[in-house]
């Protein structure tokens, strides 16, 4: 199932036309902020389809009867572009686990590149509902292998990704390798270039929220 939280017009598609905006991209914090409340959006609709349990709550007057999450998903990042994404849903999702994971396109010489894996940081992953965050979906290789690294670690019992801008490209093949994830994103676009970038896109989001890389 795919998600697209700009199909209806809402907030949410005003802070993608932000992200995208080359007028305001100077401004890295308001860049961040926008992303952490795509975050936090995403967390707010992804929680509408998890269990919930019933519990009386005792207030100052008397029983309340109250729904709570049945268990807390684990939140998990790729780094380093995906942690304002990944604030945003701590900020709703706050008692959260939380796993880390370093993803990066190592570039040949040539111009093609490849995904490395160097790191991850994660907790108990066995019947878990992971929510995987990455701004960008591009051609999705490195949520598929992250998502991959992440079951060696356990079996999930589901699995959601969240992105600011996903292409249709990537959607396909995250569908193809991974057929029961759900991917919510702010917006989708169609066109990939050769080099693996989104248009019309919005730039490198690691670079904009947190400036310019060397190339490794």
């Amino acid at each position: 199932m795919v998600i697209n939280l700009s199909e209806q017009h809402s907030l949410v598609s005003n802070w993608v036309s932000e992200l995208r905006d080359v007028d305001v991209q100077n401004d890295r914090m308001r860049f961040r902020r926008n992303l952490e409340r795509i975050g936090e959006v995403a967390a707010y609709e992804i929680s509408k389809v998890l269990p919930f349990v019933e519990k009386e709550v005792q207030t100052p007057l008397g029983i309340a009867n109250s729904k709570l999450l049945a268990s807390q998903p684990v939140l998990a990042t790729i780094l380093r572009a995906g942690l304002p994404l990944h604030q945003g849903m701590l900020n709703y999702f706050d008692k959260a686990d939380n796993a880390f994971i370093s993803a990066y396109r190592k570039h040949n010489k040539d111009g093609s590149f490849e995904i490395s894996l160097d790191y991850i940081s994660c907790p108990e992953l066995e019947n878990r509902t992971i929510i995987v965050s990455d701004p960008m979906l591009a051609t999705g290789s490195s949520l598929v292998k992250t998502i991959h690294f992440l079951k060696e670690e356990g079996n999930p019992k589901e699995i959601h990704i969240v992105a600011a801008i996903a292409c249709t490209v990537g959607i396909e093949y995250v569908k193809r390798e991974e057929p029961s994830v759900t991917i919510w994103c702010g917006d989708i676009d169609d066109e990939l270039t050769a080099k693996g970038y989104i248009v019309p896109g919005l730039g490198d989001a690691g670079d904009l929220a947190f400036g310019n890389k060397v190339q490794m």
